[in-house]
């Protein structure tokens, strides 16, 4: 019997008890969120020792990191520095992209050193292997691809990205539509030219019940990719996204009853004022079922600052009633990020994060800004920078400025406001 199946019977597992201890609120509110399909808990039944996460209505937006291999860049020392400095600055949960060496090793070694929820795309690897094997990639079998999805959760892979919402119909209407940018998801690009070359329905569209039951077996939650996502925002909301975005609220219901807890993927590149409506329309196709965005970046000309673009996207995504934020790096679109530019990406995506759950009124969410703001009038610094959502950063500034009067900063000097304001209506 999966999670799934047990809260609709009354039951709270392990896992869902966890993490509702972890987010301070009430197991029967979590237990009946998960039954009905708002929230779903990561874990796969593989690694019991994993923190099991929560993620959906009522509970904190959670943030996700992005890290991995590539074919020119493959170092798993680094992968997984990038692992732990993603997790120590707050990310929720973690996915491993890698397309570069000895994937199946690399996953086990980062699944290893994990703590949180690990998810991966599969049909990158499915792809590898069929171009490793001298095949072009449009000659992979979907066989091999529910082969490599089934190792994954074997290995104890929490959640997994699948492209099952590209169908013949919504491939004709990508093709006929006037995109700038066309496909830019790489699991979607992929998929679309597996089908244009065998003239056949997507592989998981055509086999979702096979891949239901790899999911009910490892417990393995089903992050529905967005394939047709908008790469530019002059792309976004148009019909190849919507039509896709209705055809995953229809594979979220069958999920569903199959036991298998699903979460739904977004754009995406998406103008300000179009961001709500987006979710608004996942949340109505989709029954309610968890939101995971990239971003969303809210305009296309900030490389090497996107990831400011992604956090502003972001915090009104999640204000909106998205869950789930998945970090940009200010390396986006521009090249494989570095250690310390993870780090940054992290930081971005939870600002955003902590913003949205203070205007949603999730419990708890103020009182970092509270004790920020009586430390702030007390001139306490060190209590400051406790309080600090990157509390290194916030110390390492101080104390590269530090004045000799402890009551002051360099920006104000003696004519510090608070400090003025204390003496006028006292502290």
């Amino acid at each position: 019997m999966t999670r799934l199946e047990k809260a609709r019977r009354g039951e709270a597992d392990d896992a869902v008890r966890a993490a509702a201890q972890a987010e301070s609120i009430d197991p029967e509110a979590l237990r009946q969120g998960v039954a009905d399909g708002t929230v779903v808990v990561l874990r796969n039944r593989k690694r019991p020792s994993c923190r099991p996460v929560a993620v959906g209505a009522g509970t904190r937006t959670k943030v996700n990191a992005n890290l991995g291999t590539s074919k020119d860049r493959v170092s798993l020392e680094e992968e997984i520095e990038k692992l732990e400095v993603s997790v120590e600055a707050g990310a929720d949960t973690v996915m491993d992209l890698s397309t570069g060496g000895d994937i199946d090793a690399i996953r086990k070694e980062i699944l290893r050193a994990c703590a949180v929820p690990l998810g991966t795309v599969p049909i990158y690897q499915a792809v590898i292997e069929t171009v490793s094997a001298g095949r072009p990639m449009v000659e992979m079998k979907p066989g091999e691809l529910l082969e490599v999805i089934r190792r994954h959760g074997e290995d104890g892979v929490d959640f997994v990205t699948v492209h099952c919402g590209i169908t013949r119909r919504s491939l004709d209407s990508m093709k006929s539509s006037n995109r700038i940018m066309g496909i830019v998801s790489r699991g979607g690009s992929f998929t679309a030219a597996w089908m244009e070359y065998n003239e056949a329905e997507n592989p998981l569209y055509e086999y979702y019940d096979d891949l239901l039951e790899i999911a009910r077996e490892y417990e393995m939650t089903l992050s529905l990719g967005d394939g047709f996502r908008p790469g530019s925002i002059l792309d976004a909301t148009d019909k190849p996204q919507i039509e896709e975005l209705i055809t995953l609220g229809e594979l979220a219901a069958r999920a569903r009853e199959r036991g298998v807890q699903v979460m739904i993927e977004g754009p995406g590149h998406v103008p300000l004022n179009q961001i709500e409506a987006n979710v608004l329309l996942e949340k109505r196709y989709c029954g309610g079922a968890p939101f995971y965005v990239l971003g969303p970046l809210v305009t296309d000309i900030a490389p090497g600052y996107d990831h400011i673009g992604c956090a502003i996207g972001g915090a009104v995504a999640a204000a909106a009633g998205a869950d789930f934020l998945c970090y940009v790096t200010p390396s986006e679109h521009l090249g494989l990020p570095t250690v310390p530019e993870v780090r940054e990406g992290v930081i971005a995506a939870r600002i955003a994060a902590h913003a949205a759950d203070i205007a949603k009124g999730i419990p708890g969410a103020l009182e970092k800004d509270r004790q920020m703001s009586l430390c702030r009038r007390r001139l306490d610094w060190e209590g400051q920078i406790e309080a600090a959502l990157d509390p290194q950063k916030a110390r390492d500034l101080r104390e590269s400025r530090h004045p000799e009067d402890e009551e002051v900063c360099t920006m104000c000097g003696e004519y510090r406001a608070v400090r003025i304001s204390n003496k006028v209506i006292g502290s």
